[in-house]
């Protein structure tokens, strides 16, 4: 056992834990965030991405130990029901959830994505940035169009700032 010091969504936090235990399981578990979904456990399906450091990384693969003193953001940490990123109003907007098990991962990845770039993207650029992110239930086509949205979104606010 360890204690092991992070930012968590903008939060200093310290949990005990072994080191070796993966980094969504102390967002589950010790930190109720359950906006982080398991699925593959593998790194495979991408419903537990968050960005640590401002990268995204799937959780169940990073281990705890490996991210001391770094900083973690969960969907939980990308907006509120009452205040939401423009990503999040954007999926909503565009009908772009099914059954909402991979949302929270699309729209971890989505955000990296659209801090990354200046422009509002092609289908085939929302397509590789979220790659690493499956959905069983909606055919990706809202799931594009909600990037997309959200991208033009953002531009708006940029040049009216």
């Amino acid at each position: 056992m360890k204690t092991i010091k992070l930012k968590v969504n903008g939060q200093d936090v310290s949990v005990t834990c072994p080191p070796s235990q993966p980094l969504l399981d102390v967002l589950r578990n010790e930190l109720q965030l359950t906006g982080s979904k398991e699925c593959c456990g593998k790194g495979e399906c991408g419903s537990c991405t968050v960005l640590v450091n401002d990268v995204a990384v799937c959780s169940c693969l990073m281990l705890i130990g490996q991210i001391e003193n770094d900083s973690v953001v969960t969907i939980e940490g990308i907006g509120q029901t009452a205040i939401m990123d423009p990503i999040q109003q954007a999926f909503c907007d565009e009908g772009a959830t099914q059954c909402g098990y991979c949302t929270p991962g699309f729209i971890v990845m989505a955000r990296s994505f659209l801090d990354s770039i200046d422009h509002v993207p092609t289908a085939d650029e929302v397509m590789k940035a979220l790659s690493g992110n499956l959905c069983r239930c909606t055919g990706y086509t809202k799931i594009i169009k909600a990037v997309q949205a959200a991208a033009k979104k953002q531009l708006f606010q940029e040049i009216s700032n």
